[in-house]
């Protein structure tokens, strides 16, 4: 029986490789997997313990650092790189420009748009998560603390400050001494906020300017009860790397970059 013949003609499919953990990269992942002209990856960083995998190819856990990202990248015919990871993670950017500048291939950065305040919010801005420890004790004595269990170490010497602590898993000291730990996964509502801060007697919401709508609410509620915001602004996107604010966009930036 001869052996059948190799097709020569089935179209190339671009291989994006995201990298997620983000909404964004899911609706992204979803819109990639579902056409037939490209082949995606999310790579997730592995910090959550169940992580709710995407559609296509996944791979869990860390590169190596930009070298690693690169090989990575070579090695499984990469030929779009989008970091669509949380606007916080700077080191994963930072190896993302890096390792797409190694490779030569095209990078995207999605980034939905930021918070802005409105009528009747009282906002105070820090530009990093210790400048915000820094603030915190003038603004309020219970702390609504929504920055992340990985970044809990920076408000662990405040011993006066009681903290409710709202995360996806438990977290690792080192932490404040007077701490309850929440464990719950958005997106949350408007109600679930106004009850959790009136509940717990919140008199300052301390969060990081994330963006989206999934955790919004929360701005909402503190606004109603006349409760400051001390907001962490980003980072900013490795200078040179291509910005969009949507999966939508992303997918036209995809379709206009040769590979």
């Amino acid at each position: 029986m001869s052996a059948e013949p190799v097709r020569t003609d089935a179209p190339v499919r671009d291989h994006v490789l995201v990298l997620g953990g983000t909404t964004e990269a899911r609706r992204l992942a979803e819109m990639l997997a579902g056409d037939p002209s490209y082949q995606v990856t999310t790579s997730l960083a592995g910090r959550v313990a169940r992580p709710v995998l995407p559609p296509g190819g996944t791979r869990i856990g860390g590169f190596g650092g930009p070298a690693g990202l690169a090989d990575w990248i070579a090695a499984h015919g990469v030929t779009h790189l989008v970091d669509a990871t949380h606007p916080f993670a700077e080191r994963m950017s930072f190896n993302a420009a890096r390792a797409a500048a190694l490779t030569g291939i095209p990078l995207l950065a999605v980034r939905r748009p930021g918070w802005t305040p409105g009528p009747g919010d009282d906002w105070t801005f820090a530009g990093s998560l210790a400048e915000a420890a820094l603030l915190l004790p003038g603004l309020g004595a219970r702390a609504f603390l929504t920055t992340g269990r990985m970044g809990l170490h920076s408000f662990a010497h405040l011993e006066d400050t009681w903290f409710l602590v709202r995360s996806v898993d438990p977290p690792a000291a080192p932490a404040p001494p007077k701490l309850e730990v929440l464990l719950a996964r958005g997106p949350f509502t408007l109600a679930d906020e106004r009850e959790l801060l009136a509940r717990h007697r919140i008199d300052v919401l301390v969060t990081k300017d994330s963006g989206g709508s999934a955790t919004a609410p929360k701005l909402t509620a503190a606004r109603e009860a006349g409760i400051p915001v001390l907001v962490v602004r980003r980072p900013p996107v490795p200078e040179g790397v291509a910005q969009a604010q949507s999966p939508q966009a992303a997918l036209e930036w995809l379709a206009g970059t040769p590979a």
